[in-house]
């Protein structure tokens, strides 16, 4: 069972929002606009290669906007759901968190829109840190894929 001070407990919300943020800009934004979510020296693992750096970060999903838009269907719409978060504190400004994460996408699908299978399931691990302006950004990110979608 989690026991968590007050202190804590308000930290434990403010994580859970950046989570939030950080899925809907993938959704929505295509990552276009992580800068804000991500620290400075942020270790960012996606596509099974390390990103390290906000601008590393950003450039990724520049790049990845630009190589979707480039297929045939265009850039695909996708989700992410998120469950189970987990979190413990690893000091006052500094948090582990698990979480559950189903993604969505219509990315190599000629139905679009018209299936509801997700592409993919994954266990992901972040750190986060809270900065001197007592913000909560993220400052690493790395997953496991449960499973993965094969293309017909």
């Amino acid at each position: 069972m989690a026991k968590f001070t007050p202190e804590q407990a308000v930290a434990v919300v403010e994580i859970q929002q950046l989570i939030n943020e950080w899925s809907y800009e993938l959704d929505v934004n295509n990552g276009t606009s992580i800068a804000g979510l991500i620290t400075e020296d942020c270790s960012y693992t996606v596509r099974g290669g390390p990103r390290t750096g906000r601008e590393a970060v950003v450039q990724f999903y520049k790049e990845r906007l630009e190589t979707l838009g480039a297929t045939p269907e265009g850039v695909p719409v996708h989700r992410h759901m998120l469950a189970n978060l987990r979190t413990s504190f690893t000091s006052a400004n500094e948090a582990n968190i698990g979480f559950s994460l189903i993604y969505f996408s219509t990315a190599g699908m000629k139905s679009g829109t018209k299936h509801a299978d997700p592409a993919s399931a994954a266990d992901v691990r972040m750190v986060a840190r809270r900065g001197a302006d007592g913000e909560w950004l993220i400052a690493k990110f790395d997953s496991t894929p449960t499973f993965i979608r094969v293309p017909a």
